[in-house]
């Protein structure tokens, strides 16, 4: 069964844990409010529930070639309970399986740079810190 799709150039933010309804309500209403236009397609689907970045890589293969994305966020446990609600970012093309973390504050410019292809989820990880997040670029 193939992932589900984003719409348009939105990036694909994915529901893993299903604990706190209102943590759920809650990260999508910091990822809507962090930019005026919508970068997020959210899906909440139960046979997602608990699922891993393996999980994801494997099901991602199977798939077509049309039905294949390039990269995806998580909504994971993590997220549901982190005040900044950083999402799991996921490489499933380069580099399968390489993450980082992203705070609802900077997923509008990760999320655009990665749909338009302009720059690479390898630019980003790479900028991460110490704990795996990124937190935009150090222009020092």
């Amino acid at each position: 069964m193939p992932l589900p799709q984003p719409d348009d150039l939105t990036s694909l933010v994915l529901r893993t844990d299903f604990g706190d309804e209102g943590a759920w309500d809650s990260v999508r209403a910091s990822v809507d409010a962090a930019d005026e236009y919508p970068f997020a397609t959210f899906v909440s689907e139960l046979r997602f529930a608990g699922v891993g970045v393996q999980a994801l890589i494997a099901e991602e293969v199977a798939a077509d070639e049309n039905d294949q994305i390039v990269n995806m966020f998580l909504a994971d446990a993590a997220t549901m309970k982190d005040p900044g609600h950083p999402l799991l970012a996921v490489d499933l093309s380069d580099e399968p399986g390489r993450t980082f973390r992203v705070p609802a504050q900077w997923f509008p410019n990760v999320s655009a740079n990665l749909s338009i292809a302009n720059m690479d989820f390898a630019e980003f990880a790479d900028a991460a810190d110490g704990t795996g997040t990124f937190r935009g670029f150090d222009e020092g």
